[in-house]
């Protein structure tokens, strides 16, 4: 089992920034795939941006240009800066993490998802 914590959400006023950070945790697994995911109120949960083990990246056409994710794969770590945030930012933040465990054969992948973390943006 692979469990992830999202960290860094919070209130901030339109224009501002937030860095949201993503720590996996568990025995023996490799990550490919890390993502952030959003979900505002009576929407569904959308992707924002993804990352994958070779640091390719893709975002959300919303986002671009505004959003940067990174990951830090000594750490097991992903992070979303977001900066120009806008009222329509706001949503509950959740973070994605796929892979599989090294020590189990056949191969065993995972695919873990965070509790969420609330971004509120005020105009």
């Amino acid at each position: 089992q692979v469990q992830v914590v999202e960290s860094g959400g919070g209130l901030v006023q339109a224009g501002g920034s937030l860095r949201l950070s993503c720590v996996a945790s568990g025995i023996m697994f490799s990550i490919n795939t890390m993502g952030w995911y959003r979900q505002a109120p009576g929407k569904q949960r959308e992707l924002v941006a993804s990352i994958t083990s070779t640091s390719s990246t893709n975002y959300a056409d919303s986002v671009k240009g505004r959003f940067t994710i990174s990951r830090d794969n000594a750490k097991n770590t992903v992070y979303l800066q977001m900066n120009s945030l806008k009222p329509e930012d706001t949503a509950v933040y959740y973070c994605n993490v796929g892979g599989y465990f090294t020590r189990s054969w056949p191969r065993r992948s995972f695919d873990s998802w965070g509790q969420g973390t609330q971004v509120t943006v005020s105009s």
